[in-house]
């Protein structure tokens, strides 16, 4: 009988770059179900072997059990990553609903294996056999705790429950980011009055005038208008900054900050909304349903709540000292913030605006700007030009060449890609050549298909595969900056700027490991309090001399950014810090406690208990309008639940290692290499093969301290 060398369909490929393009909605509902079906039989299978072994009694080896279990795993994060990664940044109506009708089933495959006994007796006398190096400890460990918290141990009519729980949280998260997406492009708002874009920097006019282009209004131009703003952060911030139509600015923050609420516009009834928001309560009996749930999941795992569970995997130790660094930081930054705040009431003041004896949010960066060009003489805006997207990688892979002896080459049209703005780069070791790694860039807003913010997710993971041929690391690397318009490349915001260095922080991690095992290579195995260490970390090399000046180039004339204006960006550095301390410390605080001491009988809900916290960790008191917990994705509908702190947690980590640059001298470029080869070796190689405190000791000789995080944010003086 002949075999078939038809070509597999691209979801069941399950290694090497995906074909994008060739993957259909259709696809994903019929084939999705096949893998199922063929890795159900593969567990089955394995399972059979392992517990013939167990039987009679034979010690178990990592070949027999981890490396079988990790094919099988990697074929199902292959597969389903593309269909995720596909729906956040090209959605389609045919793509979401394709999504969602296989959702439960990638769950119940999940639970399967995570709650087979078989494996876990497995893990267990592979543990206890001895003989694992420290990473393979430490996997199986993981892989253990892992079991657990995924109901190993759970039988009858809880195990059950706590299937059908996990079956309906997925759905509701999905839900939940469908809504955000859904409101943030559902609402739009026409400015034809020149007078109603006055104040407005030409590239936002421009901005918006394309956005008016690509909404049906031919002609519109950043002259003569029509204007088209959204709530898309390329639109929404700038508009907030620069206004000097106050009335429009509520309008627009109201919009904001009510996304998914299902409450109607206050700012006009004809401000458009998701037409199933208003019937369903939005996202509110979501977030109600999300905690119960969650908080029964815990009790079903013998945790106290939510938080526990959430903790039992991270780098910190308990909810105490997770309140006291919280704690530590509300108490140094919320003085510096009310300042801040009476800093802009005086300036509002001294211009004679109605609105300095009734500051409102949507007038706090309208203000702030005000006061950043008056004190520094920085108009963010006006250092645009000096940031076109080209040159700012260069900059970028130039850094990391430096630091990290690696050269980062462009390499479009080598690989498939999901959309024309999307490119793709190779990473090589600068000394030897060799191969590393490579990645996507995809940096631009769509906020018809694309959600918010910015990520960083694994496309191949470092591995090998059954033949012993390497299989190099390849990165996901999503933003969503101010888009090119017309010939005008995408000039970028110095905090588009930082953003870049972070997720680019994220993929060298996963890029750079030396891990020869996939479940502790990169990112993985990483307790994620600490994964946003070298992220944060990368955010510092901006505002280094060398580093900014060398990339900072006027995209027309090629000058480079004056001197005077990079002492500006450094003065400005903890402008308004105290205000962004505190706004942080809010939403891990409102995090860590909705999943501590929320219950459906306390009394209050989810939004009172935010409210109260909000009485000590904000000096402007939220509007009514105020739903941020109904787009709140990062803990609804990511995975920060219980874990929002770990950017401050993490924060601490990265400005000390970053420290340890700044103590041998930024300008010392040999002791400056040596220091980024040993950060290379230590954090960005070893992944998650050693817990994060032997990794950070590793590099820098010695624990964390928190002292550069204090000095860095300029909440007191250094020391």
């Amino acid at each position: 009988m002949a075999v078939s060398t038809a070509p597999r369909p691209p979801l069941l490929q399950g290694e090497g770059l995906p074909p994008f393009e060739a993957i259909t909605p259709e696809q994903v509902s019929d084939h999705i179900p096949e893998l199922l079906e063929d890795l159900e039989g593969e567990l089955a299978g394995l399972e059979t072997r392992l517990e013939a072994a167990l039987s009679e009694q034979r010690p178990l080896g990592w070949q027999e059990v981890m490396e079988p279990l990790q094919r099988l795993e990697e074929r199902l994060r292959w597969s389903w990553g593309v269909v995720s990664h596909l729906h956040g940044v090209c959605d389609t109506p045919e793509l979401r609903e394709a999504h969602a009708s296989q959702q439960a089933r990638v769950v119940s495959f999940g639970n399967r294996s995570g709650q087979s006994a078989v494996l876990h007796a497995a893990l267990l006398n592979l543990k206890q056999q001895g003989g694992l190096d420290a990473t393979q400890l430490r996997i199986v460990e993981s892989e253990l705790r892992h079991m657990e918290l995924r109901g190993v141990a759970l039988k009858g009519e809880e195990r059950e429950a706590f299937n059908a729980t996990s079956q309906e949280l997925a759905k509701l998260s999905t839900d939940f980011g469908n809504r955000v997406l859904d409101a943030t492009n559902g609402w739009t708002l026409l400015l034809q009055d020149p007078a109603e874009v006055e104040g407005l920097p030409q590239s936002l006019r421009e901005l918006l005038a394309q956005a008016a282009r690509d909404g049906g209004e031919e002609g519109a131009t950043a002259e003569s208008g029509p204007w088209l703003l959204g709530l898309d952060f390329p639109r929404f911030g700038p508009f907030l900054q620069y206004s000097q139509r106050r009335d429009l600015r509520e309008r627009l923050y109201k919009a904001h900050v009510s996304r998914a609420s299902g409450e109607a516009n206050t700012a006009s009834s004809a401000d458009a909304q998701h037409p199933n928001e208003a019937a369903s309560g939005g996202n509110w009996p979501v977030i109600e349903r999300i905690l119960t749930l969650r908080r029964e999941q815990a009790r079903r795992l013998g945790y106290a709540n939510w938080a526990e569970v959430s903790l039992a995997s991270k780098m910190a130790e308990s909810e105490a000292e997770v309140e006291r660094l919280l704690e530590d930081l509300r108490a140094a930054a919320h003085p510096i913030a009310q300042g801040e705040l009476d800093d802009l009431r005086a300036l509002a003041a001294r211009h004679n605006a109605a609105e300095a004896a009734d500051l409102q949010p949507w007038d706090v960066s309208f203000w702030a700007e005000k006061l950043r060009q008056e004190r520094f003489e920085l108009d963010s805006e006006k250092l645009r030009p000096w940031f076109p997207l080209p040159r700012v990688l260069e900059g970028l892979f130039g850094l990391c060449d430096r630091l990290f002896d690696i050269r980062i080459e462009a390499a479009d049209g080598e690989a498939p890609v999901w959309h024309p703005d999307v490119r793709f780069f190779r990473i090589n070791d600068s000394s030897t050549g060799e191969p590393l790694a490579a990645f996507y860039l995809d940096p631009y807003s769509r906020p018809g298909s694309k959600r918010g913010g910015a990520w960083m997710d694994e496309c191949l993971v470092r591995s090998h595969r059954p033949d012993g041929t390497p299989v190099l690391p390849v990165a996901y690397l999503i933003c969503n900056q101010s888009p090119p318009v017309g010939e005008t490349p995408s000039l970028m915001t110095f905090g588009e700027v930082e953003t870049l260095f972070h997720e680019f922080g994220h993929g060298l991690q996963h890029m750079l490991t030396t891990v020869e095992r996939p479940q502790a290579a990169g990112i993985n195995n990483v307790e994620w309090d600490a994964v946003e260490l070298p992220s944060q970390f990368m955010e510092n090399w901006c505002y280094d001399r060398s580093t900014l000046l060398g990339m900072a180039r006027h995209w027309q004339t090629g000058e480079p950014l004056p001197e005077e204006e990079f002492a500006k960006l450094q003065a400005a550095r903890t402008f308004m810090a105290g205000a962004a301390t505190l706004r942080q410390v809010h939403f891990a605080l409102t995090d860590l406690r909705l999943h501590s001491q929320w219950t459906p009988d306390c009394g209050k809900t989810p939004e009172q208990l935010r409210r109260e916290i909000a009485q000590t960790t904000t000096v402007l008191e939220p509007i009514e309008e105020d739903a941020f917990l109904c787009s709140f994705g990062h803990i609804f509908a990511g995975g920060y639940a219980a874990g929002y702190y770990s950017y401050k947690w993490a924060e601490v980590l990265s400005a000390d290692a970053f420290s340890a640059f700044e103590e041998v001298g930024l300008e010392n470029e040999e002791a400056i290499r040596a220091t980024g080869r040993r950060f290379r070796d230590t954090v960005l190689s070893l992944g998650g093969s050693r817990h994060p405190s032997e990794v950070f000791e590793q590099f820098r000789g010695r624990g964390p301290s928190a002292e550069a995080l204090i000095r860095h944010s300029g909440l007191v003086g250094a020391g």
